[in-house]
């Protein structure tokens, strides 16, 4: 499967050493593929360097050494204008799951938790980790 992840996993993964969230992240990449977003990636280095400046040089070592397929975030708006999401900052990270086609977007951010669509499965580490694993 193509799995995305959502900025808040990744800064528990690389930030909080969650042991869970650890194995989540080796199972994706062991078995699946990994799939971040350009948007994601910028999102992560401005959380990472407003909240844990004095972490951003492991972060970035974090990143490098994972095997991910990297897509670009449309600057147009895609997803069904029927779909209504709480915060509107979301929506390029809703764009970009569904523009990469991914099967599986996992997030924290329950501001995603009503979205009604079919492609990708939206779900929690939790969820993915009780189904998949």
């Amino acid at each position: 499967m193509r799995i995305m992840l959502d900025t808040n996993i990744f800064i528990s993964i690389a930030i909080f050493d969650s042991a869970k969230l650890k194995e989540l992240l080796i199972n994706i990449c062991d078995n699946h593929i990994l799939v971040l977003s350009s948007y994601i990636i910028k999102e992560l280095e401005e959380v990472v360097n407003k909240k844990f400046p004095n972490k951003i040089n492991n972060f970035c070592k974090f990143l490098y050494q994972l095997s991910y397929e990297l897509n670009y975030t449309p600057n147009e708006q895609i997803t069904n204008n029927n779909i209504k999401i709480r915060d509107s900052k979301d929506l390029p990270i809703l764009n970009s799951a569904v523009v990469s086609d991914v099967d599986v977007f996992i997030t924290g951010d329950r501001d995603f938790e009503d979205i009604d669509i079919e492609k990708p499965e939206i779900m929690t580490a939790k969820e993915f980790l009780e189904k998949y694993c």
